[in-house]
């Protein structure tokens, strides 16, 4: 028999997101003693460890994952002003300026940026068209006969 998709076949199993028994035991165990292991690691980091002092840094001063990108773009008006910035974005890569990484991410923004001006376009084009049928004169239906025809 198959199982229903997002049901378990364990109904009195662990819940979701519930910590294993090792799991919390351990945490236990450490926090009880946080307090001398982290003595120790600054007092093995100040002797000059330097797997120590490593573990000091990184919970001092986390790296940086995302920095700001300063990158000259050309002003992208319509889709077709895409193709200028993207030109520019290889340069900057070419040049040494940007890591492929940020580049694909500069990339996707002026994708979306892109995307965006469709939409407005879109938008635009049919409230032009909603109000123009709106606003314009009734068409008679085929075959009508106007109160003015002459026969």
């Amino acid at each position: 028999m198959q199982f229903q998709k997002g049901q378990s076949g364990n109904s009195s199993g662990r819940p979701r997101g519930s910590l294993n028994r090792a799991t919390v035991l351990a945490q236990e165990l450490l926090s009880a003693r946080v307090e001398s292991i982290a003595g120790k690691l600054i007092e093995l980091a100040e002797s000059g460890d330097m797997r120590a002092i490593r573990v000091c840094m990184e919970r001092l001063m986390p790296v940086i994952k995302h920095q700001p990108i300063a990158v000259e773009l050309p002003p992208i008006e319509k889709a077709a002003d895409s193709v200028e910035a993207v030109a520019s974005i290889a340069a900057a890569v070419a040049a040494g300026e940007l890591t492929a990484t940020e580049a694909a991410e500069l990339a996707k923004v002026v994708d979306v940026y892109v995307g965006a001006l469709a939409t407005r376009g879109f938008d635009e084009r049919l409230t032009k068209l909603e109000n123009g049928i709106s606003g314009a004169p009734a068409v008679p239906a085929r075959g009508a006969v106007r109160d003015d025809a002459t026969v």
